[in-house]
């Protein structure tokens, strides 16, 4: 028996309800860079899954949700385009800007 065959309908609702207020941070992400997004649902741990979008222009964002279920379902309300990795197309089409890289090279150097 899956996980999802355990829900009761309260549990079930309640994920409906998250995923939909996830979904209209996701939805106007996508309206505002371009009017699609592509994304990946990953796992950050027992308590949360992080939705990674990237948009048409290529920004790039996230938001987090309780589980992987409120994630992907939040994901497809939203119509984002979900990859299984973000890696390849999906890591060509991040854009980045000069925050991003000092950032990284504020890690690489120990800041």
């Amino acid at each position: 028996m899956s996980s999802a065959e355990t829900l009761t309908p309260a549990a079930d609702a309640r994920t409906e309800r998250r995923a939909k207020r996830i979904a209209k941070h996701l939805t106007a992400f996508s309206k505002q860079h371009g009017g699609s997004a592509d994304g990946v649902v990953e796992y950050v741990g027992q308590a949360a899954t992080r939705i990674v979008v990237v948009g048409a222009d290529g920004s790039w964002g996230d938001q987090v949700a309780p589980s992987y279920a409120v994630g992907r379902r939040a994901a497809e309300l939203a119509g984002i385009t979900l990859h299984d990795s973000f890696e390849g197309e999906l890591g060509l089409k991040v854009r980045t800007g000069p925050y991003e890289w000092k950032r990284m090279a504020g890690i690489q150097l120990g800041g």
